[in-house]
């Protein structure tokens, strides 16, 4: 295939996009490179944006996935505020919103996504936040001093990270979390239970169970009616529900979209040499048997690789066990796998404040949870799929990665 690319261009300019172009000059490849971003930023890491950068313990340039010398030696073009408009597969370019276009052999859609919003009402909208970019985060980071009272409404991963850092930093903080037990769709009901009180320990009031049924912002306030008949009042409102996958570029150029741009287990649509990969994308996984869209870091670097590598011919599956993690109050969280279990079996002590939590399915390894005890997740994605011994995994005084030789290990779906 490489013999055939002159140009590749990737229509979005963040983690994926990077690591495709670092896999892509790595692997050989002389051709010209092409990002198209519609931030005013050069590629940069996400994950520091509710924690460190919004701190302010972490520097702009720390977070730049591709330095301007980097770009310069690899010739890679990048090309900031700009929109791309549609793909036009028959004349092989790419299009953009300002009218220009550019020739393309293979393009990567990268685009992610945008938060979810709600109606907002009220004079007052700057009191009104979303965390997806560098400038959210600079502008929220304007509000965070000590007295300052934040509300929370969404208690995913994000938003339990800029409660840590809001506490961390003086404010009062309220989290509003329609479901009963915050995570529990993504580490169940216990381990979710285990992080809303890391939470509350830290001084955060936790509020479940209930719907937001408006929002409304005055001069001095912002007023937050829920489903039970509570106000909350708050000086700022972060809202975190979720995101939307940038499909619209897809849709333009007659790609399939369900929750996400439709790809094989390799990363292709059903267009030669149109790929998707990222936050957009909704992957084929053959491990859960279905199309799949993550949200993360780790899936983002090696849907980016992986693509890469499938356009210079270099052909693998990449369908390994989604791994997060988190840090919130100075412990770090880590999940890989998946919730569903028979039965959690604990590596460690559940109120010691370290262990690891393994999800097992009728003796099968599905997932694992890890509280301060993040080198036990590298073995743990290892173990998924096989029949494990409870016992074992237990036991403290056995090496996890001494399991994976275990006999008694088989292979499983």
């Amino acid at each position: 295939m490489t013999a055939t690319l002159d140009t590749i261009v990737s229509i979005g300019a963040g983690q994926t996009a990077a690591v495709a172009a670092r896999t892509l000059r790595r692997r050989g490849f002389d051709g010209r490179i092409v990002l198209i971003g519609d931030e005013n930023h050069a590629p940069y890491q996400r994950p520091p944006l509710s924690k460190e950068f919004l701190a302010g313990t972490e520097s702009l340039d720390s977070l730049m996935l591709l330095p301007p010398s980097w770009r310069e030696k690899n010739h890679v073009e990048l090309l900031t505020g700009t929109a791309a408009s549609r793909i036009d597969t028959g004349a092989g370019v790419v299009e953009l919103a300002d009218g220009r276009t550019i020739a393309a052999d293979a393009v990567l859609i990268a685009t992610g996504g945008r938060p979810r919003t709600m109606a907002v009402t009220g004079p007052a909208p700057e009191r009104t936040h979303y965390l997806r970019t560098i400038d959210d985060a600079q502008r929220l980071s304007t509000h965070l001093r000590p007295g300052t009272h934040v509300a929370l409404i969404g208690g995913g991963f994000v938003g339990l990270e800029i409660a840590s850092t809001a506490r961390s930093l003086g404010c009062e903080v309220t989290v509003i979390e329609r479901a009963p037990i915050p995570l529990a769709h993504i580490v169940g009901a216990e381990m979710g239970a285990v992080c809303t009180r890391l939470q509350r320990d830290n001084g955060v009031h936790v509020v479940t169970g209930v719907d937001v049924t408006a929002v409304h912002t005055e001069q001095s306030e912002v007023r937050i009616s829920l489903s039970s008949g509570e106000i909350v009042s708050a000086d700022v409102v972060v809202i975190g529900i979720g995101i939307e996958p940038n499909v619209e570029i897809a849709r333009a150029s007659g790609l399939a979209v369900d929750n996400g741009i439709v790809v094989d287990v390799q990363g292709r649509t059903a267009t030669p040499n149109v790929f998707a990969a990222g936050d957009v994308a909704s992957r084929y996984s053959d491990r859960a048997g279905r199309h799949m869209r993550v949200e993360h870091f780790d899936n983002a670097s090696r849907q980016g690789a992986a693509t890469a590598n499938l356009m210079l011919g270099r052909e693998g599956v990449n369908d390994a066990p989604h791994w997060f993690w988190s840090d919130q109050f100075g412990v770090n969280l880590q999940f890989t796998g998946r919730a569903q279990h028979t039965e959690i079996v604990t590596r460690g002590n559940v109120n010691d404040g370290e262990f690891t939590a393994f999800y097992l399915d009728d003796g099968i390894v599905r997932g694992a949870f890890a509280l301060d005890r993040g080198d036990d997740i590298g073995a743990a994605r290892e173990l998924i799929g096989k029949q494990c011994s409870a016992d074992r995994l237990r036991d403290i005084d056995i090496d996890l990665f001494d399991l994976l030789d275990d006999e008694e290990l088989a292979a499983s779906n």
